[in-house]
């Protein structure tokens, strides 16, 4: 049986330190998202198998960003696709063949992609950036709290960019269903603590 879409996905690469995700998810971060460009296939099959491993215990969600074949080599909980990524009307036809039910997120940053990722067979939208982020380059300007209450009410919606513990509960107070973060958690002096605040803050 597939989790329950996180109120709170940390991404995963590489270069963090795997031995903290059970503190984390034993702290309430109750998604992971691994997403890492710089990996080969391989490199970012074995990282998507540590990860269910790691979080196993705590019925924590994992969704492989990009990658389909991944996400269903590994036998991870669902896929974060982007708009250059297979489209999401193929991408749940698939899905369905294999492992119904599998949660399909979309990259959206308006109403009207949100309402498409909708009829293409989504299940969420990670929605943003919201706030200025040094995550990922070439995003576009920050959208604002507004724009997540302007594009409520059709997928619940993760918002990703720029969220920290102080920013979270603005845009869970705008009808954000959840986070996603990067900073926010790896970029802190203690990852442990500013999750226990996420927690607090998405609560």
């Amino acid at each position: 049986m597939l989790p329950a879409l996180p109120r709170i996905f940390c991404l995963v690469s590489t270069t963090d330190d795997l031995t903290l995700l059970p503190a984390l998810a034993a702290a309430g971060v109750d998604g992971f998202q691994v997403r890492d460009k710089a990996a080969t296939t391989r490199e970012l099959l074995v990282l998507t198998a540590s990860v269910l491993e790691l979080v196993a215990a705590y019925q924590a969600c994992v969704v492989v960003d990009d990658r389909l074949d991944v996400a269903l080599a590994a036998g991870a909980d669902g896929v974060h696709l982007g708009a250059a990524d297979l489209p999401l009307d193929e991408a749940r036809r698939i899905a369905d063949a294999v492992t119904p039910g599998l949660i399909i997120g979309a990259t959206c940053r308006n109403r009207a992609a949100v309402e498409a990722a909708a009829d293409s067979g989504a299940d969420y939208a990670g929605f943003g950036p919201v706030f200025a982020t040094s995550s990922k380059a070439g995003l576009p300007d920050p959208l604002g709290v507004e724009a997540v209450g302007a594009a409520v009410g059709v997928l619940p919606l993760i918002a990703i960019g720029g969220i920290s513990a102080a920013t979270a509960a603005s845009v869970r107070a705008a009808g954000a269903h959840g986070i996603a973060v990067i900073g926010g958690l790896w970029r802190q002096p203690d990852p442990l603590q500013a999750a226990k605040e996420l927690v607090t803050a998405v609560a």
